[in-house]
């Protein structure tokens, strides 16, 4: 029994969340929807997942765990984890506004000022309000702390000049999480850094879009030229924005909870790539009779179960005594190389054909495999690369020093 909770309500719910969403997704809208919301690319697919987003939220299915008078449902977390799992059984579509859901959200209930979370949480839900991030720089990727978009202080405003890159649906976001450098002269490099909630659709904000592996153009490259920001959108207080960044970057990662739901990605899982391994054909045989295949299935079978049990894990305080964080901060980086590993997997199944993308007649599947293979980099890249990550277990989890 989950504490606090009547089973018999949260069946009921349960039971409720699964017709409705039996009932409710749309699994094929006429032309192709995004995998991720890293790879919306057209006013069609966004129009059709904010209306989607939207529709979840006013039945009671997106941020049924976020305080009700945020526009939230004020209901346990267990509530939102049964909605969730009706989602992934019916196979809706993603969620749009994820940076909003996952991290600003989050972050909001968290440091933000109750003026913040009155003026920003609900719009969040509904996916009135897209959100983007505006972390990265053309020249500082993985270098965050060296970030060197300028905001200067003129009254109550803050005077923004610099670039962010990789800026996810920043061609629809009505606001982004901004990190720039008020002071340039501080002693630590991190201690320069302010936090803003910054507004896209003003005088001196422009968008240029960044056209991606997979085709389309998910991402823009974002210009402050003279933009002004109100001093009342910062978070935390000036030149503290490297902590509440590092923040932010625990929920994108997974290492913190308080999520709105929902999912915001679809991908290959070890049973689609287990039923192509039985259609696909080697030497006249289905590739699953090759020994070395089946092998390698059993090893992705394994290593799902070895990290579901990792995730049930991080619950158990006395089974994280040595390493505290250790699970909950390798969990992005095991679920996304994972991702990564098993697509390439599956387009070694199919073979020639695997050189096939969307829209090609002899492409596997209208192209499903490759395009989910491409997808599959954008994970392991935002949040800190695979790279970084492993560099922060190192240093923060295992104290090894620094190379």
């Amino acid at each position: 029994m989950t504490s606090g909770v009547d089973p018999a309500d949260l069946k009921a719910f349960a039971d409720d969340a699964d017709a409705w969403f039996r009932e409710n997704v749309n699994r094929d809208p006429g032309f192709m929807l995004p995998l991720t919301f890293m790879e919306v690319g057209t006013d069609q697919q966004f129009h059709f997942l904010r209306d989607w987003q939207n529709k979840v939220y006013e039945a009671g299915y997106l941020g049924a765990a976020w305080p009700k008078q945020y526009g939230g449902g004020g209901l346990p977390q267990a509530f939102q984890t049964e909605a969730t799992k009706a989602m992934r059984r019916h196979g809706g579509p993603i969620f749009l506004n994820a940076i909003g859901l996952n991290w600003t959200g989050p972050l909001l209930l968290d440091m933000g000022t109750e003026a913040q979370r009155a003026k920003y949480l609900k719009g969040i839900l509904s996916a009135e309000d897209i959100w983007c991030q505006g972390f990265s720089e053309p020249d500082n990727g993985s270098d965050l702390g060296n970030a060197q978009t300028r905001a200067v202080r003129d009254g109550d405003q803050y005077v923004v000049n610099g670039s962010k890159i990789w800026t996810t649906l920043g061609k629809y976001a009505r606001y982004m999480i901004l990190l720039a450098r008020t002071q340039a002269d501080a002693s630590r490099k991190y201690d320069g850094l302010t936090f803003f909630l910054a507004p896209m659709q003003i005088e001196g904000v422009e968008t240029r879009p960044i056209k991606k592996l997979t085709g389309e153009h998910g991402f823009t490259q974002t210009f402050f030229r003279d933009a002004r920001i109100p001093a009342d959108e910062m978070v935390g207080v000036e030149g503290g924005g490297w902590k509440v960044a590092m923040r932010t970057l625990e929920y994108e990662r997974g290492a913190r909870g308080g999520q709105a739901g929902g999912y915001v990605s679809v991908g290959s899982n070890a049973w689609d790539v287990l039923d192509l391994a039985k259609r696909m054909q080697r030497g006249g045989r289905a590739a699953l009779e090759d020994p070395a295949m089946r092998a390698k299935m059993v090893e992705f079978m394994i290593e799902i179960q070895s990290n579901a049990l990792c995730a049930q894990r991080t619950g158990f305080a006395p089974l994280n005594t040595d390493r505290p964080t250790g699970l909950t901060l390798s969990s992005k980086l095991m679920h996304t190389e994972f991702a990564r590993r098993i697509n390439e997997f599956a387009i070694g199944l199919t073979g020639p054909s695997g050189a096939y993308y969307v829209g090609d007649e002899n492409a596997v599947d209208g192209g499903w495999w490759t395009r989910s293979y491409l997808n599959s980099f954008s994970a392991t890249i935002g949040g800190g690369t695979s790279q970084i990550q492993r560099n922060i277990i190192g240093e923060h989890v295992l104290g090894l020093p620094k190379s």
